[in-house]
Order: C-alpha cells, then sequence, then structure tokens
C-alpha cells in the first residue's frame, strides 16, 4: 500500500527508517559530547549576568521576579540557537563537502527519512539543553507553577520549528557567506522578541510585527509555563510552532530530493 502525499515522496506504508538517521548522529557525536553540552553553558552565564545582575536594578516586572521572567526568554533562545546550529552549519557541511546525504541515500533510505531524521537529532540536542536549562531554573527558585514541567515539550517545539525552517533554507545556501543571514535574522530576534522585557513598551505597528515571529511565540508560550499565568493566546503558540515545523519538514524533503536525485 502507498502513501501519497504532495509534501512528501511516496513511500511504502511502515517502510520509515528516519530513525536509522538519528542513530547515525547519535554514535558520532558520541565522541564529540563537549561540543553539545558547552552550548549548554551560555544562556546560563546570560541568566546570571543579565537576571540577577541587572535583574537587582530592575526589579520585578508586574509581579513575576526580574530573573524568572528573563529565564524562560532565554531557554526559547537555547532551544532555537541549539536547532539553528545543527540545522544550518552542520547540515551544510554534511550536504556539500561531507556528502553524507549522498551516501545514505545508496541505501533503501529517501529524502523523507533524511529530513525527519536531522530534525529528529536536532530536538534531541534541543531536549538536552531543555531539561538541563529547566533543572538550573529549578535550583534557583525561577519555576513558579507545576506547569513549569511543559516547558520542556515547549522547548522541542521550538526546536522543531527552527530546525524544519533552518534546514530547509539551507538547502537554498551555496556558500558559507550565506550563514551571514542566520546573524541577520536571529540576533534582532533574540534582543527584541521579549526576552529581556515586555513588548508592550513598542509602539502598536512594531509590537504586531513582533508577536508574528517564532522566537516571541516560544518566549510567551515557556513564559506561560514557567509562571503558571497560562492564557489562551497559548493554543496559538502552540498551533503556529507545529505548522511552521510541520511546513519546514516537508519542504525540506522535497529539497533534498530535488538536490541530492537528480
Amino acid at each position: 500500500m502507498l502513501i501519497t502525499s504532495r509534501l512528501f515522496p511516496t513511500r511504502p506504508l511502515g517502510r520509515w527508517r528516519a530513525h536509522k538517521v538519528l542513530e547515525r548522529d547519535v554514535l558520532v557525536y558520541r565522541r564529540n559530547w563537549t561540543i553539545i553540552v558547552s552550548g549548554f553553558f551560555e544562556p546560563v552565564f546570560y541568566l546570571l549576568g543579565i537576571g540577577f545582575g541587572l535583574g537587582t536594578l530592575v526589579g520585578d516586572v508586574g509581579d513575576i521576579p526580574y530573573a524568572a521572567y528573563v529565564a524562560p526568554g532565554l531557554m526559547a533562545t537555547t532551544a532555537m540557537n541549539g536547532a539553528l546550529m545543527e540545522s544550518t552549519f552542520n547540515l551544510f557541511f554534511k550536504l556539500k563537502y561531507a556528502k553524507t546525504f549522498d551516501a545514505i541515500l545508496a541505501t533503501p533510505l529517501g529524502p523523507s527519512d533524511v529530513a525527519v531524521g536531522e530534525v529528529s537529532w536536532s530536538l534531541t540536542r534541543g531536549l538536552i539543553y531543555a531539561i538541563g536549562f529547566l533543572f538550573v531554573m529549578l535550583l534557583l527558585g525561577l519555576v513558579l507553577s507545576p506547569s513549569g514541567i511543559l516547558a520542556i515539550p515547549g522547548a522541542l517545539l521550538i526546536g522543531l520549528a527552527a530546525a524544519s525552517v533552518g534546514m530547509a533554507a539551507t538547502t537554498w545556501m551555496r556558500k558559507w557567506q550565506d550563514f551571514d543571514m542566520v546573524a541577520v535574522l536571529t540576533t534582532p530576534m533574540f534582543l527584541f522578541s521579549g526576552t529581556f522585557f515586555p513588548i508592550s513598551v513598542y509602539p502598536d505597528w512594531l509590537r504586531i510585527i513582533v508577536e508574528l515571529t517564532p522566537l516571541y511565540r516560544g518566549v510567551h508560550m515557556l513564559r506561560s509555563f514557567t509562571t503558571g499565568v497560562i492564557e489562551p493566546a497559548v493554543v496559538f503558540d502552540i498551533a503556529y510552532l507545529s505548522v511552521m515545523g510541520i511546513v519546514g519538514v516537508a519542504v525540506t524533503s522535497r529539497r533534498l530530493g530535488r538536490l541530492l536525485l537528480k
């Protein structure tokens, strides 16, 4: 029986082997685990320096201590950056230089397996960061509600959206200099998507633009979970990031098929 889809290439039912790609990535990185762990410390330093250092001058944001306000924003940023690192720079090297995917597609695996497997590895890295960062937040007393445990699947959803779209964009990149655009997009989101201060300080037209960015949706979602102030807009956050992730994986699958199965 065949599953025919406009989004994913046709393949036999029950023959998905994306986990093989994930297993390969795990085996490759088990000897380079320090590369993954090192990415965890940057947001922790931001949390200690800004959340507690600058936070002593800022005070509370509404009824929330400043460190507890900043922490979920940094967690969302960490999930995004970790996923983007895997799905852009590392994927580009595998695609253009190591020719990893050419070798994989010489096996029974297909482009959809590669896309789903690589996104799954990005989510695995994001899961490591999410659990570690949430543990630090718990130690520092920055999780204000039992619903904070939902920040882990929330961070994975942010990673899914970032990894899938980053991977899709990478399939159009031709040289390393093209990755300058990644910083051009991610740095403003990090600074202005409600990570460090409420977006209510913006004029209405700019606030609307910020609310449509994926990182703001992620920050809003995780902050709702960790503070226990869960608004109906969280449903929109989840739907927004889910659709972004699904579309990104679908585009990546089709692009890899065109690039590697010529």
